[in-house]
């Protein structure tokens, strides 16, 4: 089986639009996100334009803030400042990687946790490893409920995660934790790798290496949850983490790049936005 992350999330933001649509009835407007894209690095261009997009899609008001490249820190900080003090703004996003000479971690404590939807913040990140009530970040929350619309039973299960990054890797693993999998975090330091992810029954890959994972790494019937957005050297295409065409044969479950995991992390912003709006609201 196939999870097209597209097909789920077309479906999940027609959900969404419609509880949107209720909105300026109930509170006078509709939820408000504002991006922030410095410089035009082009992946980081197609990301605004997808969350645009989707944006729209729901019903969501969307304001991209751009900013070129030369931007200081403490100008973005004060951009950021202005947003966090504006009532009529539900959702700040600062699109990552940032430029050098500006300090990521200062930018994103920066940001309101009330407003963070990415959730990035440390006090958000501190309340989700505390199993408190907090904005969860948006490529793990896909990926739970992808594993849920495709019927994968998470509990007891053995989990391998490749890859500790605080985006993807440390995040989905406390999320799979909390739905009662057994889980073992891999990482490039890890000895005999192949050995500990063909004792994976759920086995999600964001290590960010066109096609690391080869079939032979995989276990008959895992669930393979591909997060990874590469280049395939080869072919010049988008191409995924695991080797798609030697794995799909072998697994029960699969993501495929792109169309996967991307389309939810993107459907999981424009729910995170409409919950920080209704936090706000209460």
């Amino acid at each position: 089986m196939v999870i097209s992350g597209k097909e789920l999330s077309a479906r999940l933001k027609a959900e969404m639009a419609e509880q949107v649509k209720t909105f300026p009835a109930k509170y006078g407007r509709v939820p408000h996100l504002v991006v922030i894209l410095v410089g035009d690095n082009p992946a980081s261009v197609s990301y605004v334009t997808g969350k645009a997009k989707a944006s729209e899609a729901v019903g969501i008001r969307n304001t991209t803030i751009r900013k070129p490249e030369s931007i200081t820190e403490a100008e973005l900080l004060d951009i950021i400042t202005a947003l966090n003090l504006d009532d009529e703004v539900d959702g700040i996003l600062v699109q990552l990687p940032l430029p050098k000479h500006i300090d990521e971690n200062k930018v994103i404590e920066a940001i309101d946790k009330s407003k963070d939807v990415d959730g990035f913040h440390p006090l958000n990140v501190a309340a989700l490893w505390q199993k408190q009530p907090c904005t969860l970040p948006c490529t793990p929350k896909g990926i739970i409920k992808m594993l849920k619309a495709a019927g994968v039973e998470i509990a007891g299960k053995r989990a391998v995660v490749i890859g500790r990054s605080n985006i993807v890797g440390l995040p989905v693993s406390k999320l799979l934790l909390d739905e009662n999998a057994t889980v073992t975090i891999a990482h490039s330091r890890t000895r005999n790798l192949g050995e500990v992810t063909r004792q994976a029954e759920i086995l999600v890959v964001a290590i960010g290496r066109p096609k690391f994972v080869t079939a032979d790494m995989v276990a008959d019937g895992a669930v393979v949850i591909d997060v990874g957005v590469n280049r395939d050297p080869e072919t010049g295409k988008l191409c995924g983490d695991v080797d798609f065409a030697a794995i799909e044969p072998k697994a029960s479950v699969i993501t495929p790049v792109p169309g996967g995991v991307g389309p939810m992390t993107i459907c999981c912003l424009m729910e995170n936005t409409i919950e920080c709006f209704l936090k706000r609201r209460k």
